[in-house]
């Protein structure tokens, strides 16, 4: 009864803080949990695009999570393609998130399937992943059940397993980054916007605390031996002027995974193109060279999806494009 206080009251907290958010965004939220407890079309296109949007659900011991799945078009017989798992922030659903984000076209032209898990809304009411859930076990089983979607849909779809990335925005970015924590084996680039890194909280309240920057991040368990042999490299990718989720949670990202490896990083360099934000782009290397993790802190970037998709929530269509900042350093790591 005591966590099920915490957490309700972490939830409370939280609504309170998107509150710096806009009214259009919030009222989206409301009719992104409307469309999520609908029982959902078996396939449907997403947008116009070219390409295919299906939906699945994915089964375990402690539950299910429904998905989302974008084919490229023109898949040949025996083809694999790679798979980038992409999870939402709260207010957010699988459908919304593509929309905001346009994965899917730039997965069109590159030829890569996107998964799209999403959060049942008996789990949070905000659809909020429960990464910090972990003195309970909950944030777990839920990183369960996405692995679950991503093995079900590897063993159906034309995936080529050794080439498999994720990443998350806010509260997904967590989870996505907590994840690869418990099973760094199985992908090959995390990427992470405007999240808190694993080892930050372990409750609700503590998440809280987190979420303003005031707690400090745990390190890894890993050594420069095993990030080196299974680890995959980090991007973060956080806006300056986030009031929701403190910047200084991408520093201390970056840092614990650059800690672990033994890397140091590199001179930082500003970018900007045309009128978009500028950002500062900061890579952490090995003596060897070898990449381990790279922040992007973008300028005047609140709490949103940097690049997303215009009128949509929890997007920012003047920042750089992080999708494809996501997908370029994707592609470096399966090259590599």
């Amino acid at each position: 009864m005591a966590k099920l206080k915490l957490s309700t009251a972490w939830t409370r907290l939280f609504t309170r803080s998107l509150k710096t958010l806009t009214r259009k965004s919030l009222r989206a939220g409301a009719r992104a949990t409307t469309r999520a407890l609908k029982p959902p079309a078996a396939r449907r296109r997403l947008t116009p695009a070219a390409g295919e949007w299906s939906t699945g659900v994915a089964l375990g011991q402690t539950g299910f999570r429904r998905y989302g799945l974008y084919r490229p078009p023109g898949i040949r017989r025996g083809e694999r393609l790679p798979l980038l798992v992409m999870l939402h922030g709260c207010g957010q659903d699988a459908e919304g998130f593509a929309r905001a984000t346009h994965m899917n076209r730039i997965a069109a032209r590159e030829r890569f399937l996107v998964l799209y898990p999403e959060q049942d809304r008996l789990a949070n009411a905000q659809g909020c992943w429960n990464w910090f859930d972990t003195r309970s076990g909950r944030a777990e089983r839920e990183a369960a059940l996405i692995l679950r979607a991503v093995d079900q849909v590897c063993r159906q779809q034309p995936v080529d397993p050794a080439r498999l990335a994720i990443a998350g925005m806010s509260a997904g970015a967590s989870m996505a980054a907590l994840l690869v924590t418990w099973q760094p084996e199985r992908f090959q680039a995390v990427a992470m916007h405007s999240g808190i890194p694993p080892g930050t909280a372990s409750s609700g309240l503590s998440a809280l605390s987190a979420m303003h920057g005031r707690r400090a991040t745990l390190p890894l368990a890993a050594t420069p031996t095993t990030m080196a042999a299974s680890w995959p490299p980090l991007l973060v990718i956080h806006g300056a002027a986030d009031t929701v989720v403190s910047p200084a949670n991408g520093r201390a990202a970056v840092l614990s995974w650059a800690h672990a490896a033994g890397a140091r990083a590199r001179p930082a360099r500003i970018l900007q193109r045309g009128k978009r934000y500028p950002m500062t782009v900061t890579d952490y290397q090995r003596a060897d060279g070898s990449a381990v993790a790279t922040l992007v802190e973008v300028a005047r970037l609140g709490h949103a999806w940097s690049g997303g998709a215009a009128g949509q929530p929890f997007c920012d269509p003047l920042g750089p494009d992080a999708s494809r900042l996501v997908w370029a350093f994707a592609a470096r790591q399966f090259r590599a």
